[in-house]
């Protein structure tokens, strides 16, 4: 009921649905349409961020998604699509990503209002490309903005670089360790996949964000659990590195892989979660291979394993589902379940 009251209101008062709007945009990234969502992974934003002394992060994905979501308004791009929050979350991403890699100060905040903003154009471009192919764009302009924006660091003395680089060639596989977390820390690996999407690193964030995607579908949370063990399963079997692995690096793309192959875009069964564990293991893989890749450039792997894996598993259409609201739109869906 109290949700029924709160959309009404939206639907009625300008600055009300925007904040509506944003709340979605936040949610969006796990595939949720929902602004209660949205509010939990909002706080669990914060309390990591500031747990981390980087309460920046948090006020910088919050400042993406409003950037986002006005830009989107302002460009008159469609107006259902931008309801739903689907041209938020890349912006929030966006806000994110740039002050966890780059150092603080005013020209920062410029760069997250610029990069906000251009992620809604980014959106845009992307979605009239993968439309022909029936899938969707979901973070890849998020990855293309935040990596060109990184990469222009390199070259701006006035924005200064944090958590990044610099440019070199990755340096030899070390011999592989046994790393066998006990029950405790193997559950925090799980909670910390799950809060890296937002590049967080905190137990009670991760378990937050499932509380939240739980409030708008059980079955992405489900997944979303299944792709954190996944994960951490194929990455201790081939020998990560126990550091990378205890950080939830190996497993937020997987998480969103899990999410998007096994509960978003294919029709629930056997046959569809198995395959959606496929992707889930290729993601991994990717992870480790564009890492390397990216490592001599000197920029994140971001999201982008999981825009790869996902493009690459459902680009077959194996049980695609076909009700409209789980068919592609702008960059998401407008809702999972």
């Amino acid at each position: 009921m109290t949700g029924d009251l709160w959309t009404r209101w939206a639907e009625r008062n300008a600055a009300a649905g925007f904040i509506d709007a944003c709340l979605r945009g936040v949610g969006q990234i796990f595939f949720q349409n929902n602004p209660l969502c949205g509010a939990v992974l909002l706080a669990g934003l914060f309390w990591g961020a500031y747990a981390e002394g980087r309460p920046y992060v948090a006020y910088g994905a919050l400042a993406g998604v409003v950037v986002a979501t006005a830009t989107a308004r302002l460009l008159r791009a469609d107006r259902n699509a931008v309801a739903q929050g689907l041209f938020g979350f890349n912006g929030a991403l966006v806000g994110a990503a740039l002050p966890t890699f780059l150092g603080p100060g005013i020209a920062l905040g410029g760069y997250v209002v610029l990069g906000a903003a251009v992620s809604t154009v980014v959106t845009l471009a992307i979605a009239n490309v993968v439309k022909t192919w029936r899938v969707p764009g979901s973070t890849a302009p998020f990855v293309l903005t935040a990596w060109l924006l990184l990469l222009a660091a390199y070259s701006f003395a006035g924005i200064p670089l944090a958590a990044m680089g610099p440019p070199a060639l990755p340096p030899p596989a070390a011999p592989a360790t046994h790393f066998a977390p006990d029950a405790a820390a193997a559950l925090a690996i799980l909670a910390k996949n799950v809060s890296q999407v937002y590049l967080v690193e905190n137990v009670v964030t991760g378990a937050l964000f499932l509380v939240a995607i739980g409030i708008g579908s059980w079955r992405c949370a489900l997944f979303a659990v299944l792709g954190s063990a996944v994960s951490v399963a194929v990455a201790v079997a081939f020998g990560a590195k126990a550091a990378a692995i205890g950080a939830g690096l190996f497993g937020f793309s997987a998480v969103l892989t899990a999410i998007a192959v096994g509960a978003v875009f294919n029709a629930p069964s056997l046959r569809a979660t198995l395959y959606a564990m496929l992707a889930t293991v290729f993601t991994v893989i990717a992870q480790a291979a564009l890492d390397t890749a990216l490592t001599p450039v000197g920029i994140p792997t971001l999201t982008f394993p999981y825009v790869l894996a996902m493009w690459l598993f459902l680009l077959p259409k194996i049980d695609v589902v076909p009700e409209p609201h789980h068919q592609p739109v702008p960059n998401g869906v407008a809702s999972a379940d």
